[in-house]
């Protein structure tokens, strides 16, 4: 595995989202995920999240296209990558994948869109984009 740049808070994400002109979100859940749990609402930083799935649904494989996907909506090397996926492990392999591909700036967003699971196993109670009270839009 590739050490990526580190794991970062959604609200990391948010103020680099914010700050840097090159910061670019990766949300790489499945379509299904994406129509049906929503996907963050970039509209105040005047950007939109690249969708791009690490797994194609419904058998969830991996997606053996997934950097030339990226690369087509016009990523580089030198930009910010951060990741998100449900509660942060497909991003984590995501940044790895793009750091040994020469995008050193790759981050994964740590408890992604809707966390891990609570005590009545209910995911987006205790951690991730939505429990932080970060935009976002239901499809």
């Amino acid at each position: 595995m590739t050490a990526y740049a580190g794991d970062i808070t959604p609200t990391e994400a948010w103020e680099k989202l914010a700050s840097d002109a090159n910061a670019k979100l990766i949300d790489v859940r499945t379509q299904a995920e994406w129509v049906y749990v929503g996907i963050p609402d970039l509209a105040p930083v005047d950007k939109k999240p690249l969708l791009v799935s690490w797994q194609v649904f419904p058998t969830m494989t991996k997606n053996e296209a997934f950097a030339q996907q990226l690369q087509s909506q016009g990523v580089q090397p030198g930009d910010t990558l951060l990741f998100l996926c449900r509660s942060g492990v497909r991003s984590k392999a995501a940044a790895e994948l793009m750091t040994g591909l020469g995008y050193s700036a790759s981050y994964n967003i740590l408890d992604g869109f809707e966390g891990g699971l609570d005590e009545t196993r209910h995911r987006g109670t205790g951690a991730g984009w939505k429990v932080a009270g970060l935009p976002w839009a239901q499809g």
